[in-house]
């Protein structure tokens, strides 16, 4: 049975999205006998098909068993090889999925250690070992000769005269991104993998059949070569390893199955299970076709190679992809800037902090600076920015009083923000001080005869660039008149909504300690200071109840109801345009596609993947119209109306590898840009809501 289109728009569909399938298959291996081993592989690829799989990668010599020794020469083993295999091509041709699966195949009178590609009934080509180890418990040249230097060459196997030889790639024709290459156990433990040939010569995917027994620390190690090896070539790596029903004469097997996309786990099968498995995940070929387009070093290093492509043979198929819905077997995480494991997490901030810590020191240090200035508000960006400055003067073994904290209370300043400041000012030691902006901003406005002077609730643009523009203002010439430089607060989330204001204002400053730090990990940043105790118990508890703070700019009164002007009411939820620009900066995503991830991230309360103990507000859930409204928000003002602000910020440390924003850095885009093509993309991507 295959799968059945659903009838559903494109937009849910893998392939629409540049998306593929794939499985690490571990068969339960019967010793030496070929036709039991058919039998469980075409029992697994019956599997993969009902799974939705599009390509399965099956054990190294998982047709005859590997560990036989020297039953590996018996005419009677080879035989029923060849039938065995013969029945699984024909079992093919009503599968979907691409199978990959090893055999000892003869050949002008040798015998090699094979990976066979099989698709839709027909066997695409033969690619044999490279590597044969020959240490320790291993004897593969005992039985097999080596592919070295093999090329050009053809095989006939079931009926089929088919391509020979360690220099074949496959590629689907109507999946442009589907290309993969097969290498074989060793291999893998080469100096120079085969598979690096493989990926320079355009394979996205490339797949490993290997038996590989199991040793204490050996599983590690895989994962390990696995996870290099994807990040070295921006591939997908697919790894099967031999398991249970192998022969334990003197080994034992695992059947670790393991899935790693440019360096990252996507899935990792269970270990010693006594059981038949498929290890399924989704890989996305379109991202890493852009990673490589993006990334100059690898096309030079195909070019310093020879252009391996001119070496391979590139075999093509059919695949008649379905776009049927079958949903996502892959983790999206909610948090893209934030970790989710305590480990990662530990070692993010750890290195984020310190980041940000050392780019500050090492400005004090260069400029001679007598004195740091910083506007304290209360909230998360100033909060952060306040306390990097701290630890930057602990560092120089300067007295924190040399940083010259400013609460500067306007027209909405809250009661609980104003005394979350003066209360961390007071923790940490540094000279704290007060300016109430609101006679300067109701001179200026009356001076501009503008509605508010007069008695007006006229809270428009202008009342708050006001406010905001002279707190910058004030910031700037105390630093002038106290020697020293401004601290900027504003974070790479505003960056990237130009949710600032231009010039003398927010946006500006002398040096921005946050503007490579997204809001969503700011939050965690905050607390890891508390947790691992870079403060004293009396800062941490200031630090956490800023916490609990809501994010908003207060520049606008709070209405009848006493509710205050919330930052993610007016142009929504940071969580989401974190999101957002994680996919747009560092992948390049098409916005459907973008909007599809998001949705499957966000779609329920237990979607998505985020961090231990994420605040609760991290655990909210929106429907695909909901990510359609904010994504083409954040698309109008990423591309149309805030450029020109980024093209203008001033220096600041890059924290994430994720990029950061400046024109000086990962992000270059013209002032005058517009937004069109990603929102016509959007909309033209889009199901009917």
């Amino acid at each position: 049975m295959g799968r059945q289109a659903t009838g559903t728009h494109p937009f849910y569909s893998l392939h629409r999205h540049g998306m593929l399938r794939v499985g690490s298959c571990t068969p339960i291996a019967t010793v030496g006998d070929p036709a039991a081993n058919a039998d469980a592989t075409i029992e697994l690829a019956r599997h993969g098909e009902q799974a939705g799989a599009d390509l399965l990668v099956f054990p190294e010599l998982n047709v005859t068993s590997y560990a036989i020794d020297d039953l590996h020469l018996q005419d009677a083993v080879i035989d029923a090889t060849d039938a065995a295999l013969a029945r699984i091509v024909a079992a093919s041709a009503k599968l979907r999925p691409v199978l990959l699966v090893g055999a000892a195949l003869k050949r002008n009178g040798r015998l090699y250690n094979c990976a066979v590609a099989v698709a839709r009934g027909r066997v695409l080509g033969v690619v044999p070992k490279q590597y044969l180890p020959n240490y320790r418990e291993y004897y593969e040249r005992r039985w097999f000769a080596p592919g070295l230097g093999l090329t050009g060459l053809n095989i006939d196997i079931a009926g089929q005269r088919v391509p020979f030889g360690t220099d074949l790639i496959f590629a689907a024709e109507d999946l442009p991104d589907f290309v993969f290459h097969a290498e074989i156990c060793e291999d893998f433990w080469a100096p120079t993998p085969p598979s690096n040939e493989g990926a320079l010569a355009g394979a996205l995917i490339l797949c490993n059949l290997s038996a590989s027994n199991i040793t204490i620390g050996k599983s590690r190690e895989r994962q390990m070569l696995c996870e290099s090896q994807s990040a070295r070539t921006v591939s997908a790596y697919i790894y099967s390893a031999a398991g249970p029903g192998e022969s334990t004469t003197d080994l034992a097997w695992d059947g670790q199955g393991m899935i790693y996309e440019f360096g990252e786990s996507i899935a990792q099968s269970g270990r010693f299970d006594l059981a038949t498995e498929i290890t399924l995940a989704d890989i996305d070929l379109e991202r890493l076709r852009l990673e490589r387009m993006r990334f100059p070093t690898f096309n030079d290093a195909a070019a310093n190679a020879g252009h391996p492509e001119t070496r391979f043979r590139r075999v093509t198929f059919a695949h008649a992809p379905d776009f049927a819905d079958i949903g996502l077997k892959r983790p999206i995480r909610r948090f893209p800037f934030v970790p989710n494991t305590p480990e990662k997490l530990e070692e993010d901030c750890y290195e984020a902090f310190n980041i940000q810590v050392e780019g500050l020191r090492k400005r004090i240090a260069a400029t001679s600076a007598k004195t740091l200035v910083i506007g304290v508000s209360g909230g998360l960006d100033s909060t952060h920015a306040l306390i990097v400055a701290a630890k930057a003067m602990d560092r120089l073994q300067r007295p924190r009083s040399d940083i010259l904290a400013f609460t500067m209370p306007g027209f909405a300043t809250s009661d609980e923000t104003k005394a979350n400041a003066w209360a961390l000012m007071r923790a940490l030691g540094v000279t704290g001080d007060e300016i109430d902006i609101r006679p300067a901003a109701r001179q200026m406005l009356t001076d501009m005869d503008h509605p508010f002077a007069d008695g007006e609730p006229a809270y428009d643009v202008t009342f708050e660039n006001v406010q905001a523009g002279l707190r910058t203002d004030y910031l700037f010439r105390l630093a002038n008149q106290r020697g020293g430089f401004v601290i900027g607060t504003g974070d790479l989330s505003e960056m990237a909504l130009g949710w600032c204001t231009y010039g003398v204002g927010d946006q500006m400053s002398h040096y921005a300690v946050n503007t490579g730090v997204p809001k969503t990990l700011i939050q965690y940043l905050i607390r890891w200071t508390v947790e691992t105790g870079q403060f004293d118990a009396a800062t941490g508890q200031v630090l956490t109840a800023i916490l609990g703070t809501e994010i908003s700019p207060e520049l606008v009164p709070a209405d009848a109801d006493g509710k205050i002007q919330s930052t993610q009411d007016r142009i929504g939820p940071y969580e989401l345009h974190d999101f957002f620009l994680h996919y747009t900066v560092r992948h390049g995503l098409r916005p459907s596609k973008i909007a599809f991830l998001a949705w499957h991230a966000w779609k329920d309360a237990n979607a998505g993947h985020w961090p231990i103990d994420f605040p609760e507000d991290g655990r909210n859930q929106y429907d695909l119209a909901t990510i359609a409204k904010w994504l083409e928000l954040f698309l109008d003002r990423f591309f149309r109306t805030s450029q020109f602000k980024r093209s203008a910020i001033p220096n600041g440390p890059k924290v994430s590898s994720a990029g950061a924003l400046s024109p000086r850095g990962d992000w270059r885009a013209p002032s005058d840009g517009t937004a069109r093509p990603w929102i016509d993309e959007l909309k033209a991507g889009l199901p009917e809501t």
